[in-house]
């Protein structure tokens, strides 16, 4: 299956909540979900009840579709999880936190992830010093991420770091706006991740 390229905004409304896939349109009242409550489709009909099944399914796509990531990249994440020691569903989300893509956006670079994805696939992006254009590259501790001097001296770049900080940066990394350059203290804690996702549901929908 590939990419989902439709109205980001269908996947908020299916989920039933925000899922924050638009950035700064999300907190106006353009909001998709705050203009129109009911899914999408047709609704003229009763929906029957949603089965367990269903809603771990729902659970499973919410953090999916969040972090823009593929159905065989997530069961990959989720299997690298179930291996690795400690609790499956506090791996899963911190493999998630530490891609490229969801470090750019949380370090406030860019407004979606899917902005900060393209801001890394065109090669804007330095980690340690060296560019990289992988989205899913995994961040460890102390890493730098950083922009590129050849994108610095871009428009763009200029209007951002005159704006910058926009939004608070999560405990597990550190900006410094004058310098628009971000550290990795440590790997992310549950608390640290702001994503409501009910992470046994996601478990128990592998698990079958």
């Amino acid at each position: 299956m590939g990419r989902y390229t439709g109205p980001v905004c269908r996947l908020c409304r299916r989920a039933g909540e925000k899922l924050f896939l638009k950035g700064e349109r999300c907190f106006t009242p353009k909001c998709a979900v705050e203009k129109r409550r009911k899914p999408p489709g047709d609704v003229h009909f009763r929906r029957p009840r949603v089965s367990d099944w269903g809603t771990q399914l729902r659970e499973k796509q919410k953090a999916r579709h969040t972090y823009g990531v593929l159905e065989a990249q997530f069961r990959k994440y989720f299997q690298r999880a179930q291996h690795s020691p400690g609790t499956t569903g506090e791996i899963l989300l911190q493999l998630l936190e530490r891609r490229l893509d969801n470090v750019v956006f949380r370090l406030d670079f860019a407004e979606s992830r899917a902005q900060a994805r393209q801001l890394v696939r065109h090669g804007h992006i330095k980690v340690g010093g060296r560019k990289v254009s992988i989205p899913s590259f995994q961040v460890k501790e102390d890493d730098t991420v950083e922009w590129r001097e050849t994108t610095q001296s871009r428009d763009f770049f200029k209007s951002l770091s005159a704006a910058s900080p926009r939004k608070s940066v999560p405990g597990w990394l550190a900006l410094d706006p004058a310098k628009m350059a971000g550290r990795v203290l440590h790997m992310p804690l549950t608390d640290e991740m702001d994503i409501i996702v009910d992470t046994r549901m996601i478990v128990e929908f592998y698990s079958k």
